[in-house]
């Protein structure tokens, strides 16, 4: 192979130095040459070795496939809740109906103007068949509070008076377009 490589390279560099005449009998070589060398090549190597390694990989022994999980069947869900909302026409937990909402038309009372968070229960107090929550506000003034009165800007209506918390309910929007009502509760500060 090397040396049929050598004898194209003489031939070529004697038909370059021969002139130009013999310089198209030098393409020719040339072509020659290449396909000469080409097909020297190309029979050169040999895929032994590939085939050496293809056998080898044959006879090792083959790994462990896992076993595919079992497939559990699908259940289907029967939805037997067609007299309730659906969840998929906007109105919230309101819906078309009446059902929770602030009293727009009532007065507003006089602790509605504070958020809970700021009120603090501070006792009780019994005045004949009375009973009476006792709530500070922020500024330090004390208020008395009586089961149906509402505190609080959430609409709060207070629904128990005990020793230890002044219990309510609070109507909040439920993000949804409706309203919710929420229990909260004022507890005894000692």
């Amino acid at each position: 192979m090397s040396q049929a490589m050598s004898q194209a390279m003489r031939r070529l560099n004697m038909l370059r130095v021969a002139g130009r005449e013999v310089a198209s009998l030098s393409v020719a070589s040339v072509l020659v040459a290449s396909v000469l060398v080409t097909s020297l090549l190309s029979g050169c190597g040999s895929d032994s070795e590939l085939d050496r390694f293809i056998e080898a990989t044959k006879k090792e022994p083959g790994g462990r496939v896992e076993p595919l999980p079992e497939v559990k069947p699908y259940e289907a869900y029967n939805y037997t809740d067609q007299n309730m909302r659906s969840p998929f026409v906007p109105g919230g937990s309101g819906s078309l109906s009446a059902g929770v909402r602030p009293d727009s038309k009532r007065n507003r009372e006089f602790l509605e103007q504070f958020s809970l968070d700021t009120l603090k229960m501070v006792g009780t107090l019994n005045i004949g068949a009375g009973h009476f929550g006792l709530v500070a506000t922020k500024d330090g003034r004390v208020h008395r509070v009586v089961v149906g009165e509402h505190i609080g800007t959430n609409d709060g209506k207070i629904t128990d008076i005990t020793p230890s918390k002044i219990a309510l309910v609070e109507i909040i929007p439920d993000g949804l377009g409706g309203y919710i009502e929420r229990p909260a509760a004022l507890g005894l500060n000692e």
